[in-house]
């Protein structure tokens, strides 16, 4: 069921939250993908304006495939959908607002202003150029006109001119933006005496009523988690590509295929679009009679085209194989001699006049160039399709059957096992939480039913039962006696050089001391990253107050099992120029901080005086 989902799944739903987000979109502006649609049904109105059921539906639709992109291993039942649709209504509602706030202030964006914006997104283009071809395949991918695309694109991106113009005016002192660098820049002098846990060992004793008093004290962290121990098969297309043998004459025939393939002919065309319309009519009787006459197709294609992403180019739209574009305007391309043009040619899209520009193929790859890779595409291909039939097959097993040794000999695959898996940290394939959480449930825990087949991994699909379960329990005292003992013996350790230290410290603080000797050792020009200091005790000595002049700051931190003194002599600030990269990017980022959190206070206030009702 799983693997269905997934198949079914719109991959390119992702790749419009990355095109949008070029035009400094949110997430919330997703929900512009459809205007107002009048007489739907609705989920909410925001001062008056509706949210429709079909937008709403279609932005759950987008946002639960983001989520499932964001997943290492996608799985649906990890998505908690009431949730996800409350986030995405309340996303919704925020968006309506600011679009309703930026038509307000007179911001807009020009029919030019949004096919400038549609060319220049990297999703829509081929070899560096806008391919018209792949914006209109997309957009009716997403259940859109192009209309609908373009209104949403205008909304979101003149939305967007609201956060980012506030984003920008945000301001930092650049006293903040000094101060902050030469914390960060700062250095500290300080020096350390290490107490070693070995100059008191002989002072620890740790006996076993202390281990057995601890024992009882906290059994609850000696706890042996719930696991089960678990049979199971894994179906792998993989495996069954290694199977597959392929023959030097299915080589050749392939290569015969991939040659075409990789080279196609690719032939660069104009064209003048008319959409269907009251004038259309009169319109293609006018191109045609002024092509007939000799003019410029060109100037007929700025003249006339309803491409506005083509027209100012004289309708160029570069090149293309077959199969680019609608079948019949293929059909009429791939007739034209060069310099040649047809038309009236009817598509889906209107009626087009079409001029061939130029014909180019390249040199294809010779057979051995290509025979590696042709073998593992023709074994894929059939591993592929046997991975697809044998899964379903083994569904239907795994769900009638009340063992796993009936499908693992009619599929031809070995029965594994795995002892102790429990609800988290288990090595592959049961670090997928899905499986794991059926493991635990109560069909197959308790009732012995097989689990569903999930899928793991792209293309390998697992099934498992339970064979033994194996309930909470606690570890008996032999099993963590060890444990228990080192753990005391470092606190009681630590616990004996800590009377040592504050002794010492107490008489370094009334100068009875100072932190002079071989024992001592001196760190100077400290940075905050500097390796060569340990992590407890380099935290230490930063979180230090700075010392007076020619005094000291002292403190210690356990490293292990030793104790350090330190103690802290100076404390040197990083020295900021004021017209310096660092300072200006600190500026910069500060404001940028304070102007993103004067939008989002900006956003509360207009949420909190909309009026928004929910049926």
């Amino acid at each position: 069921m799983l693997q269905d989902i997934r198949d079914n799944a719109q991959g390119t739903i992702a790749k419009i939250i990355i095109a949008v987000l070029i035009v400094s979109l949110s997430i919330w502006g997703m929900d512009a993908i459809v205007g107002g649609f009048s007489g739907e049904p609705e989920v909410a109105t925001v001062n008056g304006e509706e949210i429709t059921e079909r937008e709403f539906l279609r932005m759950v639709q987008i946002e639960t495939q983001r989520r499932l992109n964001q997943m290492e291993r996608p799985d649906p039942s990890m998505l908690d959908e009431d949730q996800l649709r409350q986030e995405v209504l309340e996303s919704m509602i925020r968006e309506e607002i600011l679009a309703q706030e930026a038509a307000s202030q007179g911001l807009a964006l020009s029919d030019q202003g949004v096919d400038q914006l549609i060319v220049s997104l990297p999703l829509f283009q081929v070899n560096g150029e806008f391919s018209q071809d792949r914006f209109v395949s997309f957009v009716r991918n997403q259940g859109m006109t192009v209309a609908e695309f373009r209104e949403m694109l205008r909304k979101d991106y003149v939305s967007g001119q609201i956060q980012g113009a506030m984003i920008q005016a945000g301001v930092a002192p650049a006293e903040a933006a000094r101060m902050i660098l030469a914390i960060q820049q700062q250095q500290r002098d300080f020096r350390t005496l290490t107490l070693t846990g070995e100059s008191v060992a002989d002072q620890v004793k740790i006996t076993d009523a202390d281990i057995e008093a601890w024992y009882e004290e906290n059994q609850s962290r000696f706890l042996e988690p719930e696991s089960v121990d678990v049979r199971y098969l894994v179906l792998s297309l993989d495996n069954l590509r290694d199977r597959v043998e392929v023959s030097e004459e299915e080589l050749r025939a392939q290569y015969e295929q991939t040659v075409n393939e990789l080279t196609p002919e690719e032939r660069r065309t104009a064209h003048i679009l008319i959409e269907d319309g009251e004038q259309a009519e009169e319109q293609i009787q006018e191109i045609q009679e002024r092509l007939e006459a000799g003019e410029d197709f060109a100037e007929l294609a700025r003249e006339y085209s309803d491409d506005p992403l083509t027209a100012e180019a004289g309708g160029d739209l570069g090149y293309l194989v077959r199969g680019d574009l609608a079948e019949a305007y293929d059909e009429a391309m791939f007739a034209l001699d060069e310099g040649e043009v047809a038309g009236p040619v009817e598509t889906e899209y209107g009626t087009h006049f079409i001029k061939l520009l130029d014909v180019r193929q390249s040199e294809p790859p010779s057979f051995e160039e290509l025979k590696p890779q042709l073998r593992q595409r023709l074994a894929t291909q059939r591993a592929a399709e046997e991975y697809a039939r044998l899964r379903t097959e083994l569904a239907d097993l795994a769900y009638a059957e009340e063992n796993l040794e009936y499908p693992a000999e009619q599929l031809d695959l070995t029965i594994r096992t795995r002892e102790d898996v429990t609800r988290e940290n288990n090595e592959p394939p049961f670090d997928h939480p899905g499986l794991v959480r059926q493991l635990f449930s109560g069909d197959v825990l308790q009732e012995g039913f097989n689990t569903e087949l999930i899928d793991v991994e792209e293309n390998t699909t697992v099934v498992a039962r339970v064979a033994e379960h194996h309930p909470e329990r606690e570890k008996p005292l032999s099993e963590v006696a060890g444990q228990i003992r080192e753990r005391l013996e470092r606190e009681r350790t630590l616990e004996l050089l800590r009377d040592k230290a504050d002794t010492m410290l107490s008489r370094l603080r009334d100068g009875e001391m100072t932190p002079e000797g071989d024992d001592w050792t001196r760190y100077d020009d400290v940075t905050r990253n500097l390796s060569a200091v340990p992590g407890p005790v380099q935290a230490e000595a930063f979180s230090l107050p700075r010392p007076g002049e020619g005094d000291f700051r002292f403190g210690s931190t356990a490293v292990g099992t030793d104790l350090v003194l330190i103690a802290l002599s100076d404390v040197t600030d990083g020295e900021v120029e004021e017209g310096s990269e660092d300072m200006r990017n600190m500026r910069m980022l500060l404001a940028q901080l304070n102007g993103q959190q004067e939008y989002q206070a900006y956003v509360r206030t207009l949420r909190e005086r909309a009026e928004v009702e929910r049926p």
